[in-house]
């Protein structure tokens, strides 16, 4: 008797249910995808050929203090065509990052050599480190053919109600996206590193045609923080010169010798 009273309550409030929560339910996970990249910028952001980021990054070690402050951290990329592995090194790629003028670390690929401050890193070494840090741009290939999408349990990224998708890609690596569900933002990306689980949460979106930029981005390693960026300024589809993405050493000769940069 009970549960016919319960289920008589039910009813009424399923069938009054709101249009769009019923919607919202139905939606699989490469729904979701396809409205997340157009709130990223469509077929423009898919596209983009080139990113430059400027801003400052926090970085956190042992003890609740932060350990490092950069106030000038750079990134360019130079993207790839088309990407169907989630973690691997893809495009190129150069990161710069000072604390009052002076350099604390330097890393970078040209697509098929990786180095630091110091010179070329050697390929294992550099996998593990792209592996730890690529990730999110798999999100941009994700609606092509060889990508399995599913709809996990839904979630809440930083007090915003998210979609959760597994991203599965042609060689069966999976990240999480966490997808805010009010504007389809990417708020939240996860997957398995060499250093543990990763996640990255994305916050504080700027819109722009074509282009949607997080300027605050959050990085944990098994649960716990590492460090957080700020993005300020970004440019896409700027020409880059082919020496940023060179080993110092290349650049350093290419300026001995009086080069036109590209």
């Amino acid at each position: 008797m009970r549960a016919k009273v319960a289920l008589a309550w039910m009813l009424p409030a399923l069938m009054l249910a709101p249009p769009a929560m019923v919607q919202a339910a139905e939606l699989d996970g490469r729904a979701i995808i396809a409205r997340a990249f157009e709130a990223a910028g469509g077929e423009d952001w898919a596209r983009a050929r080139t990113l430059s980021l400027l801003g400052r990054a926090v970085f956190f070690g042992a003890g609740p203090a932060p350990r490092i402050v950069a106030d000038d951290y750079r990134m360019w990329r130079e993207f790839e065509a088309s990407r169907s592995s989630a973690h691997g090194e893809a495009g190129k790629v150069r990161i710069e990052s000072r604390s009052n003028g002076r350099l604390m670390f330097l890393v970078g690929s040209n697509g098929e050599v990786s180095f630091n401050e110091k010179g070329v890193i050697p390929k294992a070494e550099a996998d593990a480190f792209w592996a730890n840090n690529f990730g999110f741009g798999v999100i941009r290939s994700a609606l092509g053919p060889g990508f399995k999408l599913e709809r996990m349990p839904d979630d809440n990224v930083d007090g915003h109600p998210t979609y959760t998708v597994k991203v599965t890609d042609p060689a069966g690596t999976t990240t999480l996206f966490g997808i805010d569900k009010a504007s389809h933002f990417i708020r939240l990306a996860g997957f398995a590193t060499p250093s543990g689980w990763h996640v990255r949460t994305y916050d504080d979106f700027v819109a722009q045609p074509g282009w949607t930029q997080a300027r605050k981005v959050t990085l944990y390693y098994n649960g716990v923080i590492a460090n957080q960026v700020f993005w300020d300024k970004w440019a896409i589809n700027d020409p880059m010169a082919a020496a940023l993405f060179q080993p110092p050493s290349e650049q350093m000769a290419r300026q001995g010798s009086s080069a036109a940069p590209d």
